[in-house]
């Protein structure tokens, strides 16, 4: 009986490398890795030796006769994958997951050269698995650097706390800062306790891996009104990051709108329409619990620009959200496209809300009393936040015409991107650095990886072939001589 990956795949392709039949894809070499919403198992090629499974850094992967009742629907996932592919060779096995990075890669430091001294900025899922592939596979002498007191960055504090498998990936990564190789600097921000300019002074080489933190506006009147505010705060609120105050979400509205439908507007949705007590138990912050036992908020309200075909959550979130003991999920039947499109899909997102009830919503009316649930609009764009000294509502513009929709609260969940670093390049446009395969244009020894290097696009697993791109430019850089390798003092110890 074959193997099914199901929602919580990371796509990191620790699964890829140790198929013995390569029936695991996409694969890093392929064109539709990182664009797909998981990975695969071909249930024509497997084999059934659980050796994916065993090697998944987040539990994500079962035998199909195992599947509960909640992912029985991966085994036709993982099938409709194969649908229109010819079956994998099971003579071939995949390569190992490296021998997918850049060919300076696999290319060996030479024997003669110290070990180079490589400072990693960051210690969410890009920073570490740059250091992974240091400690491995170079010689390398890392300091991982982090501006806050403790580790994990998007693992710690951007993955839902019901999303526990998710999150076991940080212990894979926690492992390695036991390393006899690696010193943690935490509590050190860069720009503020030491400088761009003292690091790239002090160590052979520094890899950036600071995100892509900051929330995209809406660029809409009302947007700086109380009551409206970022999704990244929300997330950051019921994490507990230290940045984020415990009363920086109010719950005293019945109507919350959320601006856009990601995977991280599912998220939020989710957790402020869950029962308190399933949370219980769960990384949640204490005070956001405390706070969400108390919340009168009955209805999120997620607004998309597009149609239910171009959602832009994974459709694993979305089959997450219909589960039974959750929230009610509803469509708003504003615009006669809606229910065309969701009737005639065979497939994709838009087959997915078949079975889910339609309603056309009267929101100029409070929500109704009873069970807590989602109402996804669509074809609908935000025009303005409506109210005077607090949100009292959100002005939206559909073919049907314009809309006021009551709610005491507004989120933005339209995207992130990165921040300005003093002393490296930035672009205004992209939010991102500028580099060439991960080597910082015009700076020598600086090196980039993860959002900050690409943009906010890609979940934790595409971190990796990301990462082995920058660390195989930056052993190249090394082996050309364009990086010198020296003693240097340690800056951040002498401090």
């Amino acid at each position: 009986m074959a193997f099914a990956i199901t929602q919580t795949c990371c796509n990191d392709a620790s699964c890829v490398a140790v198929c013995p039949v390569n029936c695991i894809h996409p694969t890093p070499d392929e064109p539709d890795f990182g664009k797909t919403d998981m990975l695969y198992v071909d249930p024509r090629a497997c084999i059934d030796c659980g050796a994916c499974a065993d090697a998944c850094p987040v539990d994500a992967i079962f035998p199909v006769e195992s599947l509960t009742e909640p992912l029985k629907a991966y085994a036709g996932i993982n099938a409709e994958f194969y649908a229109e592919r010819e079956p994998a060779a099971n003579a071939d096995p995949a390569p190992n997951f490296h021998a997918w990075g850049p060919p300076s890669f696999t290319r060996t430091i030479p024997s003669d050269f110290p070990a180079p001294r490589v400072a990693v900025v960051g210690t969410g899922p890009a920073g570490m698995y740059a250091v992974e592939d240091l400690l491995l596979h170079t010689s390398a002498k890392v300091t991982l650097i982090d501006r806050l007191p403790v580790t994990g960055g998007l693992v710690r504090y951007g993955v839902a706390p019901d999303h526990p498998s998710t999150k076991k990936i940080g212990e894979t990564f926690a492992r390695l800062h036991r390393h006899p190789r690696l010193r943690l600097q935490l509590g050190v921000e860069v720009g503020k306790d030491v400088s761009v300019a003292e690091l790239e002074d002090r160590y052979d080489a520094v890899i950036y891996a600071v995100g892509a933190s900051s929330a995209r506006g809406l660029g809409i009147p009302g947007e700086d009104l109380p009551g409206s505010l970022a999704a990244t705060t929300v997330v950051g609120w019921y994490n507990g990051h230290p940045d984020v105050r415990p009363d920086a979400v109010d719950l005293s509205a019945e109507r919350v709108v959320l601006v856009g439908t990601g995977n991280v507007a599912l998220d939020v949705a989710r957790i402020l329409t869950a029962d308190p007590e399933t949370l219980a138990g769960t990384t949640i912050s204490p005070e956001a619990l405390a706070r969400l036992r108390c919340s009168k908020v009955r209805e999120v309200v997620l607004l998309a620009r597009r149609g239910p075909e171009n959602a832009a959550y994974t459709e694993p979130e979305l089959l997450a959200l219909k589960q039974e003991g959750g929230p009610q999920l509803v469509v708003d039947t504003h615009d006669p496209r809606i229910a065309e499109t969701i009737d005639s899909a065979t497939t994709g997102k838009a087959r997915l809300l078949r079975d889910v009830p339609r309603e056309a919503v009267d929101w100029s009316a409070p929500p109704p009393h009873g069970q807590r649930r989602i109402v996804l609009r669509f074809h609908s764009a935000p025009a303005e936040i409506v109210g005077d000294r607090q949100v009292r509502g959100t002005r939206v513009t559909a073919a049907d015409g314009e809309t006021e929709i009551v709610a005491g609260q507004v989120i933005r969940a339209v995207g992130y991107r990165g921040t300005a670093l003093p002393g490296l390049p930035f672009d205004e446009e992209t939010g991102t650095v500028p580099n060439t395969a991960g080597r910082v244009d015009g700076v020598p020894g600086a090196y980039v990886v993860g959002w900050i290097k690409r943009g906010p696009s890609g979940g934790i697993g595409a971190n990796r072939s990301c990462s082995a791109e920058t660390v195989g430019t930056l052993l190249d850089d090394i082996v050309s001589g364009k990086v010198s390798v020296a003693p240097r003092r340690s800056l951040l110890r002498r401090r």
